[in-house]
C-alpha cells in the first residue's frame, strides 16, 4: 500500500501531462488552417489602409479672358476652372490621423477625400497636406477629425531587417475597388527601372511580384509582421506582375527632412531619424534651442515631458505641444547613460523669413502668386518673384537676375519665402542646391520664357 501511495503522485503527474497534450490536439485539431501569419498580418495592418480621393482645380487659361480681365477685372466674370480627379492609397502613422502617401498622388490637389479602408460606415474625412518630398515621392496628410478620434497606425519595420525572398503583401485601392490584399515574395531589395529622359529621384526601389496596380500608388508593402517595409510606388507596365515600392529607409529618410517641429512653425534645430520604433538625433543646428539643450548628435531619444517619445510623428506632436507654452523636458539615452534635457521652442518666424534667405543666396523674394504673377509678365501659375540680386552674392554668380521666378527649391514647389529658408537652412556654408527658375528674355519685340535648372552655392 505504502508503494502505491508513493507512486500515486508520479501518476497523477503523468496523466496531468497526458491530459494537456491531448488538450493541445484537440486545439490544434479545431485550428483553422486557413489563419496562417499571412492573414493575420493583413487582419494587423488593412484597418490603417486609406482610399485617398483628391479634386485638383484647373484654371483654363484664354488670351480674351486675360484681356477682359486686366481692363474690366471686377465687372468681369471669369469661366469657372475645370476639375481633375484622381484615386490613390495611403497608410495611417500616427493615431491622430496622419497619413503616408506618394506625394504624386496628392500633389497639388485642391481637395483631399480620405475614406478607412475597412470602416463599414463608408465615413470620409478631409484632409490636408501637411509636409511632401518630389525627390522622394512621400507626402504626408492630416485627417481633419475630431480631438477625440483615434486611428489604427501600422509600426514600420527596420532600415535594413529585409529577406530576398520573403512573403510580402501590397495593401491599397486599386482602380479604386476598396480596400484590397496580393501577396508575393520580395524579389529585390534594390531595382532601379529605367525613366526616360531623367534619373530616377529614387536610388533603390523594392522589387515584388505582388500585384500593384493602379489606384495602389501609396499603399503600404508590409511583412509578415504586418510592419511598414515600403510605399507602393509603381508597376513597370513593360512587364507582368513586376511592382516596386519605396522601401522603409528611404520613407524614413525623406519624413525626417519633410516633418519637423519648423513644419508646425517651431524653431527646434534638431533632425531626428526614425529606425523602427527607435528615435535618433541625426543633426543639431548651431545656437538653435536643441543646441542649447544639450542635445548631441547621436542621442536616442525615449521620452518628451515624461511620456514615451514613441516614432517620429508622436515625438514631434508632443514637444510642439509642450514647446508653445514650456520648456520641454526631453529624455535621452547617450553612450548607456540616461538624461533630462531641457529645450524651450521658438516660432519659426524668427529663422525663417524672406531676410534670411537674403542672407544664405543673395535673393529677396517676393510673393505675388497665380494671377499676380500673370501681371507681373510670367506665365506660371504658381512660385516666387525674384525682386532683388545682390551683387557679387551666390544668387549673381549664378546668374539669376530681378524678374526670374522662383519655381522650386531643392525640387520642392517654392511656396513662400518662409518655405524656401527652411528648405535650406539646415544645410551647412558652401552646400551648392538647385533652384528652378523661370527665366524671361527678349528677342527684339518677343518676351520668352525658359525653365532652368540653376546651382547655387549658400554663404
Amino acid at each position: 500500500m505504502k508503494t502505491r501511495r508513493r507512486n500515486f503522485p508520479k501518476i497523477q503527474a503523468a496523466s496531468a501531462v497526458l491530459l494537456a497534450l491531448f488538450a493541445a490536439q484537440t486545439a490544434a485539431a479545431q485550428m483553422d488552417p486557413r489563419r496562417d501569419a499571412a492573414v493575420a498580418a493583413v487582419a494587423k495592418a488593412l484597418p490603417a489602409v486609406v482610399n485617398i480621393a483628391t479634386e485638383r482645380l484647373v484654371e483654363i487659361r484664354d488670351p480674351l479672358e486675360e484681356f477682359f480681365d486686366r481692363f474690366w477685372g471686377p465687372y468681369y466674370r471669369r469661366r469657372p476652372p475645370a476639375a481633375e480627379y484622381s484615386l490613390g492609397s495611403g497608410v495611417v502613422v500616427d493615431e491622430q490621423g496622419y497619413i503616408l502617401t506618394n506625394d504624386h498622388v496628392v500633389r497639388r490637389a485642391s481637395k483631399i477625400s480620405v475614406r478607412l479602408a475597412q470602416d463599414p460606415d463608408g465615413k470620409s474625412y478631409e484632409a490636408d497636406l501637411i509636409a511632401r518630398s518630389a525627390e522622394a515621392d512621400i507626402a504626408l496628410i492630416k485627417l481633419r477629425s475630431k480631438p477625440e478620434e483615434s486611428f489604427h497606425t501600422i509600426p514600420f519595420a527596420k532600415d535594413d531587417d529585409l529577406l530576398l525572398g520573403e512573403t510580402v503583401l501590397a495593401l491599397g485601392n486599386p482602380f479604386g475597388l476598396g480596400g484590397t490584399v496580393t501577396r508575393g515574395i520580395l524579389s529585390s531589395k534594390s531595382r532601379r527601372p529605367p525613366v526616360e529622359g531623367a534619373p530616377m529621384g529614387i536610388e533603390d526601389w523594392l522589387q515584388t511580384d505582388a500585384a500593384i496596380n493602379p489606384g495602389n500608388s501609396g499603399g503600404p508593402l508590409i511583412n509578415l509582421k504586418g510592419e511598414l517595409i515600403g510605399v507602393n510606388v509603381a508597376v513597370f507596365e513593360n512587364a507582368q506582375g513586376i511592382g516596386f515600392a519605396i522601401p522603409i529607409k528611404r520613407v524614413a529618410d525623406a519624413l525626417s527632412e519633410i516633418f519637423t517641429p519648423e513644419t508646425l512653425g517651431w524653431w527646434f534645430g534638431g533632425r531626428i531619424r526614425q529606425n523602427g520604433a527607435e528615435l535618433t538625433v541625426t543633426a543639431v543646428e548651431p545656437g538653435s534651442p536643441a543646441a542649447k539643450a544639450g542635445l548631441q548628435q547621436g542621442d536616442r531619444i525615449v521620452a518628451v515631458n515624461g511620456a514615451p517619445a514613441g516614432e517620429l510623428i508622436r515625438f514631434v506632436r508632443l514637444l510642439v505641444g509642450a514647446g508653445a507654452s514650456r520648456a520641454a523636458k526631453i529624455g535621452v539615452l547617450r553612450k548607456g547613460r540616461s538624461l533630462q534635457l531641457q529645450a524651450r521652442l521658438l516660432p519659426a518666424s524668427h529663422v525663417f523669413n524672406a531676410e534670411t534667405f537674403r542672407k544664405r543666396t543673395g535673393i529677396l523674394l517676393e510673393e505675388p502668386r497665380g494671377r499676380g504673377l500673370r501681371r507681373a509678365g510670367t506665365d506660371v501659375p504658381e512660385g516666387l518673384l525674384i525682386a532683388e540680386v545682390d551683387p557679387g552674392s551666390p544668387a549673381a554668380e549664378a546668374g539669376l537676375r530681378p524678374g526670374f521666378v522662383l519655381l522650386a527649391v531643392e525640387g520642392e514647389p517654392a511656396q513662400s519665402a518662409a518655405e524656401a529658408a527652411r528648405r535650406i537652412h539646415l544645410k551647412p556654408s558652401g552646400k551648392t542646391i538647385r533652384l528652378d527658375v523661370l527665366i524671361r528674355f527678349r528677342r527684339g519685340a518677343i518676351m520668352f520664357q525658359q525653365q532652368r535648372t540653376v546651382e547655387l552655392r549658400l554663404r
